[in-house]
């Protein structure tokens, strides 16, 4: 954990009927002071999407070598790089070198993430996909953050549905593909 790090927890009850995934789970989340809200609920809601056996947060914002989220075999072997938020095209060229899949979750306008990508050498490139949420959506969540927090996060047919301290927020999990 940094110093000055905020510690949030997250009593998680998983419901995602897509893959077919069920699972309660409690995270202790470190929020580095430089890290907002809005990212640290789409890093939250990113691992929440992805979650698999042997997923785990990296040692967050200072971590140079590895992505937000990522998800190892029993061997250590990297099956997923998750970035969140507006990742440069070395860290999604490095990051595709070294996993199985790659993929963004951002809380940012989808077009202005990629844009910089253009023309940029990103090994697979055309295996990374990038996930957002509708507009407002993670601005609506946001207010409802807590240091304690319960979260219920339903998926199905890509339409997540989102309890979090009471409060009910739905959205439609946009997929894109960098050009």
């Amino acid at each position: 954990m940094a110093i000055g790090s905020t510690m949030h927890t997250f009593d998680v009850q998983l419901a995602d009927t897509d893959r077919g995934v069920y699972e309660d789970f409690s995270l202790r989340v470190a929020r580095h002071p430089s890290e907002t809200d809005a990212y640290m609920l789409t890093r939250i809601l990113a691992y929440g999407l992805e979650f698999a056996e042997g997923i785990a947060f990296s040692d967050g914002i200072s971590s140079t070598e590895e992505p937000a989220v990522i998800v190892r075999d029993m061997t250590g072997a990297i099956m997923a790089w998750i970035e969140v938020g507006a990742p440069d095209a070395e860290r999604l060229h490095y990051g595709s070198r070294l996993a199985e899949r790659t993929v963004v979750y951002t809380h940012r306008d989808p077009a202005k993430v990629m844009a910089p990508w253009a023309g940029k050498k990103i090994h697979r490139s055309d295996a990374i996909r990038v996930y957002s949420f509708d507009p407002g959506f993670i601005e609506s969540a946001v207010p409802h953050l807590e240091r304690r927090n319960t979260m219920t996060l339903t998926v199905t047919e890509q339409v997540v549905y989102l309890d979090l301290n009471g409060a009910s927020l739905t959205t439609s999990i946009h997929e894109h593909q960098p050009a």
